[in-house]
C-alpha cells in the first residue's frame, strides 16, 4: 500500500493518513539536500541563528495548536503537551543556538614561529534524523537545530504515529526563511529509510528508538564509512538512601515513573529503598499514584493518559502478570480508575513490591506506567542492582549526602547521574547512554563533534 493511518490511541479513530514517499520523492530529496548545503555551509553563524530562532518562536507562538494534535497523535494530556514546545524544545533549542559560534570556531594550535595552525569544524553533510513518538519534538530538536547551526542540512523521518510533527517543521523552518533543501521530510517506511541510509548523499544518521532499531541501523549503514548516533532506550533506576527527604522522593519519583504514561527512555522504571524507609516509601508512592486521573487527554482534569496503542499496554500487562507469578504483589487495582479498560490503550498505573531481578519488570524495558520498588540493605547492594541491567541511560540517588552521592555516581554505569532529580534533560549537559542504551551524544558542547569532522590547516609562512 501507498498510504499509512495514524491511529489515535485517544478512541481507535484514524486521525489522518498520509502517503508513502515514491522512489522519485526520495531521489529528489537526497539531491536538493545535498546541493543545498554547498550554499547553506557558507551561510554565516549569525544568518543560522537567526533563521532557526525564528523557527523556534513559530513553534512558541502555536504551542497549543501543535500541542492538541500532538495529543491526539500520542495520547499525552493535553495540560502537559504544550510545554514539550514551550520549555523543552525552546530551552533545548535556544541553548544550542546560543554556544554555537564558541563551539563551532576554530581551534587554534600553540604559536610556532613561521608557521600558522588551526582546526577548522566542518559540517558533514546532511543529517537523516529518525525520531520517535513519545517525546517527537524534544527528541527531534536534540540534532536538528545543532545540526542545522553546523552548517548541514537536514532529511527528517518521523514516526507514522506522528507524521504531522515532520511537517510541523517544515511549516517553521519556511516562515523562518530557511532556504529550500536546508530542511525537508520524508513519509518512509522501513525498507526505505534502510535504503536511504546506505545512499552516499547521507552522511550521518541520528536515530532515537529501540535497541531492535538500532542495530537495524547500524545493518543498513554495512560497510559505509559513516557514523551514528543511536538513543534507544533505558531501564532507569532510583536509590533512596535512609537519609533521604522521604516526601520530596515520593512526589518526584512518583512522577518520573508515570508522566507520559511511563513512555520515557528516562523514566524511572525500577526503585532501591533503603529498609529503614522502604515501608513509609511505599505506602506514600501508592497514595499518590492512586491520586492520578486516568481519562481522556482532551479533557483538562486528566493527569494520566492513554498508552500509544493497545498492544504497547498488552506488552507491559505480560510483565506484570509475569511478576505475578513469579511472586510480586501488586498494590494498586486497576479498577480503582474509572477508565481503565483491560485490552485497551487505557492502562492503570501500577506499583510491585516482592520483585527481583529474574523477573522481566525489573530488568526489561517496560515503557509504560509500571514500576518494581526493591528493599535494600546497603549503598553497595543498591549499586550492585542498579548496574544489574544492560541499559545505562540515566540513574539517580535520592540522598541528603552530596558527597556521599557523587562517590556512588562515579560507580553507576550510567550517561547522566542525577542527585534528588530525575526524567530530565539539561541541555547543557551530553546526552548519552551506556551498554544498551545506545552510543553517541547530542546537546552540551559536545553535541556538535558528531556533527561536524576535524579539518586541520597547516600554513608555513
Amino acid at each position: 500500500m501507498n498510504t499509512f493511518k495514524t491511529i489515535s490511541p485517544i478512541d481507535g479513530s484514524i486521525y489522518l493518513e498520509r502517503q508513502w514517499a515514491d522512489d522519485k520523492t526520495i531521489e529528489e530529496t537526497l539531491t536538493q539536500a545535498q546541493e543545498a548545503q554547498a550554499k547553506w555551509k557558507k551561510t554565516s553563524l549569525k544568518r543560522r541563528a537567526s533563521i532557526c530562532k525564528k523557527a523556534v518562536k513559530y513553534f512558541v507562538k502555536n504551542a497549543d495548536k501543535i500541542a492538541e494534535e500532538l495529543t491526539w497523535q500520542m495520547g499525552r494530556p493535553i495540560r502537559y503537551t504544550p510545554f514539550e514546545i514551550t520549555k523543552g524544545f525552546q530551552e533545548r533549542a535556544l541553548y544550542m543556538i546560543d554556544i554555537a559560534e564558541g563551539k563551532l570556531s576554530d581551534v587554534s594550535a600553540p604559536e610556532q614561529a613561521g608557521f600558522q595552525r588551526f582546526i577548522k569544524r566542518e559540517p558533514l553533510g546532511t543529517i537523516f534524523v529518525l525520531a520517535p513518538w513519545n517525546y517527537p519534538y524534544l527528541t527531534s530538536v536534540n540534532a536538528i537545530v545543532p545540526a542545522l547551526m553546523a552548517g548541514n542540512t537536514v532529511i527528517l523521518k518521523h514516526s507514522d504515529q506522528t507524521p504531522l510533527c515532520a511537517e510541523r517543521y517544515a511549516e517553521a523552518f519556511e516562515a523562518a526563511g530557511l532556504p529550500d533543501g536546508v530542511f525537508q521530510y520524508i513519509h518512509a517506511n522501513h525498507t526505505q529509510v534502510g535504503q536511504m541510509i546506505q545512499d552516499s548523499r547521507i552522511d550521518f544518521v541520528a536515530f532515537t528508538g529501540s535497541v531492535k532499531g538500532g542495530k537495524a541501523i547500524q545493518k543498513s549503514i554495512g560497510k559505509r564509512f559513516i557514523a551514528s548516533g543511536l538513543e534507544l532506550g533505558g531501564k532507569d533506576p532510583a536509590y533512596v538512601r535512609a537519609d533521604a527527604n522521604l516526601d520530596n522522593a515520593v512526589e518526584n519519583l512518583v512522577d518520573g515513573s508515570y508522566f507520559n504514561s511511563g513512555q520515557s527512555c528516562c523514566g524511572i522504571e525500577r526503585i532501591y529503598v533503603h529498609k529503614k524507609l522502604f515501608k513509609p516509601f511505599v505506602e506514600g508512592f501508592v497514595e499518590l499514584t492512586k491520586q492520578y486521573q486516568l481519562g481522556n487527554p482532551l479533557e483538562a482534569n486528566t493527569t494520566l493518559g492513554p498508552m500509544v496503542r493497545a498492544q504497547a499496554a498488552k506488552f507491559a500487562q505480560k510483565q506484570i502478570n509475569q511478576a505475578i507469578k513469579q511472586g510480586a504483589k501488586s498494590l494498586v487495582d486497576p479498577k480503582h480508575f474509572e477508565a481503565y479498560k483491560s485490552n485497551s490503550p487505557y492502562m492503570a498505573p501500577q506499583v510491585l513490591i516482592d520483585v527481583d531481578h529474574s523477573m522481566d519488570l525489573m530488568r526489561e524495558e517496560t515503557f509504560a506506567p509500571v514500576v518494581g520498588i526493591m528493599p535494600v540493605k546497603s549503598d553497595q547492594e543498591a549499586i550492585q542492582l542498579m548496574n544489574d541491567s544492560d541499559y545505562g541511560l540515566t540513574a539517580s540517588i535520592w540522598t541528603q549526602d552530596a558527597k556521599k552521592a557523587l562517590k556512588l555516581g562515579e560507580q553507576i554505569e550510567t550517561g547522566t547521574f542525577f542527585m534528588n532529580r530525575c526524567d530530565y534533560l539539561d541541555p547543557a549537559l551530553a546526552w548519552t547512554g551506556v551498554k544498551n542504551s545506545g552510543r553517541g551524544c547530542t546537546l552540551s558542547a559536545l553535541g556538535y563533534e558528531s556533527l561536524t569532522r576535524p579539518k586541520s590547516f597547516h600554513v608555513r609562512l
